[in-house]
């Protein structure tokens, strides 16, 4: 679908550069265009070709090698406490600011959020000690409209000046008031919002007129869901989140006839599933609006998880709850080898160890080229 509108993306004067050039990337993934690798199974021996994949953080098909890393590597610094879910929301009156200015716009999100959660956590009426907080940021609703949010990991407690753990309220199963949450951090934003228009980061012709006091007449919605006992959860729920973009191939039901059909929960029925049906050029326009801006890091620590200090106050956490360094035991095993890949052999119906016989540079490239840079080695190569 990508490269049957690719004229037409390269002509759109809406879509920004760094927005084509990643449409082209999904366009070209896992096709003869990046080059590929002659691979053999070494269980059964059938020799296939493993197109190379693109790479980019924007792709539905490139992300599950980078996800499994991460979420081993935040394994390692799970503490034996509850964990909450907090997720805090721009107001939509905000969305063509957002779409002029992503970078500003989500920056001061994760800004406001972190003032919220750490402003509440040195308040001694609600836990009175450092915390820490891991935030992902999500920009898409289930219909891919516009919807930035993110969704934040918070441990049931904090470090106090003594250096021992202050459980939060009701032994772990209260955080901070929803309202409180909501007004901090509505006054925060506001103020980095503005500072940013007055030194010049927003321009003032772009600001839409009555956007404050419309900011100010809006509650502002911040959800806190009941915490998490088990740090495997945490594990879970952190895998499914942290590398996840606008819409994955499973929801995709259909693309025929110019129409792609997807599946969506409709919130105003209570989560209700259906389908909803755009045409093509449509689905691509609001994919395109969820596309990360460059350089943008869109997964970051704070606090007691940050990684300048973690290190130390992890290990100081553990010594106050008693705990030992959780062991981490990878859920699947990467060869270790350069030449051996992990691909899905159609023969054996599975994903088997694959051994790379030859390398095919890319369609365009000349005779030239230089060796093109292997799949992922994960079981999505095929």
């Amino acid at each position: 679908m990508l490269r049957k509108h690719q004229q037409r993306i390269e002509d759109c004067t809406t879509l920004t550069a760094h927005q084509k050039r990643m449409l082209r990337a999904l366009a070209d993934c896992r096709t003869a265009a990046l080059g590929a690798h002659q691979v053999a199974c070494t269980e059964c021996g059938q020799v296939q070709i493993a197109y190379n994949s693109c790479r980019n953080r924007n792709c539905p098909n490139c992300q599950q090698r980078q996800r499994q890393q991460w979420v081993q590597a935040r394994a390692g610094e799970l503490l034996p406490v509850p964990y909450f879910h907090l997720v805090f929301t721009l107001p939509d009156v905000l969305n063509p600011l957002c779409l002029h200015y992503p970078k500003v716009l989500y920056g001061l999100l994760f800004e406001a959020s972190w003032y919220t959660v750490n402003k509440l956590g040195h308040d001694a009426k609600w836990l009175g000690a450092q915390t820490g907080m891991i935030a992902i940021l999500h920009t898409w609703g289930s219909n891919l409209s516009l919807h930035p949010h993110l969704h934040c990991m918070v441990p049931a407690g904090g470090l106090d000046a003594k250096g021992e753990w202050k459980h939060s309220k009701a032994k772990g199963k209260y955080l901070f008031n929803r309202g409180v949450m909501g007004k901090v951090f509505r006054a925060r934003y506001v103020r980095l919002l503005r500072k940013a228009i007055k030194n010049g980061k927003i321009a003032q012709e772009k600001v839409p007129p009555g956007l404050f006091r419309k900011l100010f007449k809006k509650e502002w919605i911040t959800f806190a869901k009941k915490p998490f006992q088990q740090p495997q959860h945490v594990l879970n729920y952190i895998g499914r989140y942290s590398h996840s973009i606008a819409i994955s191939n499973h929801r995709i039901e259909s693309i025929a006839d110019g129409k792609v059909t997807f599946s969506c929960k409709n919130y105003r029925k209570g989560g209700e599933q259906q389908s909803l049906q755009l045409n093509e050029w449509e689905f691509i326009r609001r994919f395109a609006l969820h596309i990360i801006p460059h350089r943008f890091v869109r997964i970051r620590h704070y606090g007691i998880l940050s990684n300048r200090s973690k290190q130390k106050a992890l290990q100081a956490a553990r010594n106050a709850l008693g705990a030992e360094e959780p062991e981490i035991s990878p859920q699947h095993s990467m060869p270790l080898e350069p030449d051996i890949l992990l691909c899905y052999c159609s023969c054996c119906g599975r994903s088997t160890p694959h051994l790379i016989i030859d390398v095919l540079p890319p369609a365009r490239a000349g005779p030239s080229c230089t060796k093109p840079t292997p799949p992922q080695n994960t079981a999505q190569s095929r």
